[in-house]
């Protein structure tokens, strides 16, 4: 069986997981135009609202091709309730701390954002591991969106994302 901390993963990417940390970074983009400005932070946090765990040996150890379908709820830096995320991550590898490659949607107002990217060390004990994932396109005033997400765990479910918008 996984270790609960692996289990908090999927609020990663996204959680998701999209599921991150720059100080002083803004809300939600409210207007078309800013969605697309170079330079925008996007700081939200997300909560883990719903995962299940499909895994290759069940009762067993983890192997490769494990996979967690998570569902996210996203707030603003005020408490806002912004959106949410949606994503898979499938194991790869379960040697050196194990490995997942994770593909998540952020939906936003006005749009969707597309992310996906490899979470490192997620069987190693302790807390979820901060991840970097890249925007890989995006609906609505993120279309065509490029940039980065960063996520970091602030609390047991609950992490917080910097959505850097090139």
């Amino acid at each position: 069986m996984r270790p609960l901390r692996a289990t908090c993963l999927g609020a990663a990417t996204a959680l998701v997981a999209l599921l991150a940390c720059a100080p002083g970074a803004g809300a939600v983009a409210t207007d078309a135009d800013s969605a697309h400005a170079k330079g925008k932070v996007i700081t939200l946090i997300g909560r883990l609202a719903q995962q299940t765990r499909f895994p290759v040996n069940p009762g067993g150890s983890p192997a490769q091709g494990d996979r967690t379908v998570f569902r996210s709820t996203l707030f603003d830096e005020k408490g806002n309730e912004v959106g949410e995320t949606g994503g898979t991550c499938d194991t790869t590898r379960v040697d050196n701390g194990g490995a997942e490659v994770c593909v998540v949607t952020y939906t936003l107002p006005g749009g969707q954002l597309s992310v996906q990217g490899m979470v490192f060390g997620i069987l190693n004990p302790g807390p979820p591991p901060s991840f970097d994932n890249g925007i890989t396109g995006g609906t609505g005033k993120y279309d065509r969106a490029r940039g980065s997400v960063h996520a970091d765990t602030i609390a047991p479910g609950t992490r917080r994302f910097t959505i850097d918008l090139d």
